[in-house]
């Protein structure tokens, strides 16, 4: 198959994924992402909280949406204590087990201040079994007390990101932090392009959005949705690469990078859309993988398909590694397939198709 994605896209695609857009804090981000975006839409708007809505068509009345989340995980600083030591809140599903050693950026009105997640040296933990929580861990910024942690910017409510960056593996492996779901604003952002390149010509409007604060409940979906009052919603996230040691595929499921995106099957998943985006993936012989989810997906599928009267909605999904990790990984070849399979999708919906089972 011919490669998607070129030089200026990944160019891109570096930059995006780089920049830190913790949940709650996206504007950064989003405005990286609607000016590279431009050049191939009509017309966008945001709103309140940061949500992009980019839009192909904005003359046809029936409206398709493809969706993307655009936060990463993140901290809060909580408590600082009298001798400089900064206590934590999760912002998001951030994991404890992987902060000790890490190097942090605090974002504050002053600017970037570095730090890092301190923990005791094995040799004085010797007979103790304590493991990484909230409580223990600490970020160490090289001050000594409290006001002089506070002269350099930073105060309670400060968000706190990773600050490892965007690498390839082995030439065709992207891996880093992030990816969960800057991963699927970039390929959205790709659709638009390959449409606006291939001068496809949609029957209906396109809205394209890339949503704020998904990662603590589906919220920016939630408040955009009832907004655009979509006819069909088509979103991307990632799901987890069970072909990796500890995870338990009875439990998980059996999904494998480098296999294609993953579709899900679920109550939130309007069975007719879903058999229209197997269908385009089977003409077009692009791979994919089947799962099944248990009550909710717990994406933004579910936020628009439980809005309005009840949205027609799908998940494609990206098998992903070590999710919530400073060390997110995925295959370029699944991205390019997910790519070319919401490119099929969306040339195989009808303007103004019902997708009721019963009529």
């Amino acid at each position: 198959m011919k490669k998607i994605i070129n030089k200026q896209s990944q160019a891109f695609l570096e930059k995006y994924l780089n920049n830190s857009s913790p949940t709650g804090f996206e504007s950064e981000g989003q405005k990286l992402w609607l000016d590279y975006i431009r050049p191939f839409i009509d017309d966008y708007y945001t709103d309140n909280y940061g949500t992009v809505v980019a839009i192909v068509n904005p003359e046809e009345k029936y409206k398709v949406v493809i969706e993307a989340h655009a936060d990463e995980i993140s901290w809060f600083v909580h408590y600082i204590t009298k001798d400089g030591f900064i206590y934590l809140r999760k912002n998001g599903g951030s994991d404890h087990m992987i902060a000790p050693s890490k190097r942090v950026n605090i974002h504050t009105d002053k600017g970037i201040v570095k730090a890092i997640f301190g923990w005791p040296a094995i040799h004085t933990r010797r007979g103790k079994d304590e493991a990484p929580s909230l409580k223990n861990i600490c970020l160490d910024c090289g001050c000594s007390t409290k006001e002089e942690v506070e002269s350099m910017g930073v105060h309670v409510g400060c968000v706190v990101t990773f600050q490892d960056e965007f690498i390839t593996l082995n030439g065709n492996r992207y891996c880093g932090r992030a990816l969960d779901n800057r991963m699927g604003g970039f390929m959205i952002a790709e659709v638009l392009r390959l449409l606006k390149k291939d001068k496809i010509k949609l029957p209906f409007g396109l809205y394209v959005v890339n949503a704020v604060q998904e990662e603590v409940g589906l919220r920016g979906a939630q408040m955009i949705a009832h907004k655009i009052k979509p006819d069909v919603a088509i979103v991307t996230d990632v799901c987890h690469d069970t072909n990796t040691p500890m995870i338990s595929k009875i439990v998980q499921g059996d999904l494998k990078s480098g296999d294609g995106p993953v579709l899900t099957y679920g109550p939130a998943v309007q069975n007719n859309l879903l058999k229209l985006i197997i269908t385009a993936a089977e003409k077009n012989k692009i791979p994919f993988q089947r799962a099944a989810a248990s009550r909710a997906t717990g994406t933004d599928t579910d936020a628009f398909a439980y809005s309005n009267d009840g949205v027609p909605s799908a998940l494609i999904s990206l098998p992903l590694r070590y999710m919530h990790t400073t060390v997110e990984m995925c295959h370029k070849e699944d991205v390019e397939n997910t790519i070319r399979l919401i490119v099929h999708s969306l040339t195989s919906i009808k303007n103004n198709q019902d997708f009721r089972y019963i009529k």
